[in-house]
């Protein structure tokens, strides 16, 4: 097969970036011009990201069961308003119902009022990360050598080599841990 046009350099090219790079010297770190980096691995599986994560969790299920507390409030609520209007006028159910109504619409937004605040707390999370670790970001494309970082998820094609995701989170860990200490200092 005979290759041609821009298939032909992109081949060119590949052969060349991947001969080109070698192994660093300390920890990895792959000698080349363009790396790689995935950033949702760099948050999900560093001592930081994971420490999140557990927390969103857990104040998500927290949230669920709240949420589903005042379900069943609700639904105990909707069954006695319900054998009531048996006995009532319609003017008479009229408010009740209502006032049943207008308190399930204010706690379906409150609810949701916190299951948005518990996603952007995850992004607020996630932003402070990238703020904290780009330093030692920094530090890595140095020593690679290279120019650029790309996302690891908009790269058609490449080798393994490339990818610093594992030496940044190795790093990242070394450096900030979980995080926790950086966040009570900022508090105090």
């Amino acid at each position: 097969m005979k290759l041609q046009g821009p298939f032909r350099a992109l081949c060119v090219f590949l052969a060349f970036a991947c001969a080109a790079p070698a192994l660093a010297q300390q920890l990895g770190v792959p000698q080349s011009s363009v790396v790689t980096l995935s950033s949702e691995r760099l948050f999900s599986d560093s001592a930081f990201g994971q420490r999140i994560l557990r927390e969103i969790e857990a104040e998500g299920i927290l949230l669920g069961e709240e949420n589903e507390r005042i379900v069943a409030e609700l639904s105990r609520e909707e069954k006695l308003l319900t054998e009531q209007r048996a006995t009532m006028t319609a003017d008479e159910f009229r408010p009740l119902a209502d006032a049943f109504d207008e308190k399930v619409q204010s706690h379906r937004e409150g609810q949701r009022a916190k299951l948005d605040a518990l996603a952007r707390r995850s992004e607020e999370a996630r932003q402070r990360f990238f703020e904290l670790v780009q330093p030692v970001l920094i530090d890595l494309l140095r020593e690679s050598g290279a120019s650029i970082i790309i996302e690891r998820s908009s790269v058609f094609l490449s080798s393994d080599r490339t990818d610093i995701t594992d030496a940044a989170i190795s790093r990242i860990d070394a450096v900030i841990g979980d995080g926790s200490t950086l966040e009570n200092e900022a508090s105090e």
